[in-house]
């Protein structure tokens, strides 16, 4: 049996583990109060922690999904002008011929691309002095990185 402690101010202290209990107290009423579950506090400072990681993740990842499609639109823009000069190549076409996808399809491009949003229109061949265009969802989004892109690669750079 714990031996009992001066009582100040009417509380009770037991000895072992320093809990303090009212006069009215019994020990199996002490012994069955347990702390269960998670405070407010602690459930708060959880959230918090996920709130500050899903700050710093989602913009990562919008980034890193943009800039997936916007490398598809530049390796399709690519395809499409080394498809561009083969045909002229083939046909001797003239400089200011213009290709359309079924002049290229299927013997110098296996398959039109599809852009990001899915959509087979979504690229122009234009001209043969004239770089490819991407003419789709968002495409001020793509087309300066993806002319910057097509054009370096058409230069031999």
């Amino acid at each position: 049996m714990l031996g009992v402690l001066p009582k100040p101010c009417g509380m009770t202290f037991l000895a072992g583990p320093l809990r303090a209990s009212t006069p009215s107290e019994g020990k199996e009423e002490i012994m069955k109060r347990t702390n269960k579950g998670f405070t407010l506090v602690e459930i708060m400072i959880v959230v918090l922690i996920i709130g500050i990681l899903l700050a710093i993740a989602v913009p990562n990842f919008v980034k890193a999904r943009q800039n997936s499609r916007v490398q598809t639109v530049v390796g399709n823009l690519k395809q499409i002008e080394s498809a561009k000069e083969q045909w002229a190549m083939d046909t001797g076409a003239a400089s200011t011929a213009t290709p359309t996808s079924a002049d290229l399809t299927p013997d110098y491009v296996k398959k039109w691309p599809i852009g990001p949003v899915g959509v087979a229109t979504d690229y122009v061949a234009n001209n043969m002095s004239t770089l490819p265009t991407f003419k789709g969802q968002n495409a001020d989004a793509f087309q300066g990185a993806a002319t910057k892109a097509a054009a370096i690669t058409a230069a031999g750079l």
